[in-house]
């Protein structure tokens, strides 16, 4: 019995390290785009493909549902949330919030 209990408290403190690694929260160094229109999947990849041209962005995921896109920068970089606004207009949409590491904007920002 004691070999059954030590087997599950250790399984309990390795779920715990892992989640400890793995947080729910976004990553902080992402920046959330919340457009106007994506409706669909083609909107969505259009725009993703907008935003994955500006300068220092790794990855671009679209959430057609919540019509918001996730950008992840590549590694020590702060993408620009400018250019990031400026790529959903050139996508054909229009952003009404961009929060990331440089603040939360709900108009274009400044640089």
């Amino acid at each position: 019995m004691l070999m059954k209990t030590m087997k599950c408290a250790a399984l309990v403190a390795v779920a715990a390290l892992w989640l400890c690694g793995h947080s729910l929260a976004a990553d902080p160094t992402q920046t959330v785009i919340t457009v106007e229109k994506m409706h669909c999947k083609g909107c969505a990849k259009k725009l993703a493909a907008k935003v994955q041209a500006v300068a220092g962005v790794q990855k671009v995921e679209a959430n057609v549902e919540t019509k918001t896109l996730t950008v992840t920068p590549k590694v020590q970089v702060v993408v620009s949330p400018k250019a990031l606004w400026e790529a959903v207009e050139k996508g054909d949409d229009t952003p009404k919030k961009l929060t990331g590491p440089s603040g939360t904007f709900t108009g274009k920002p400044k640089s």
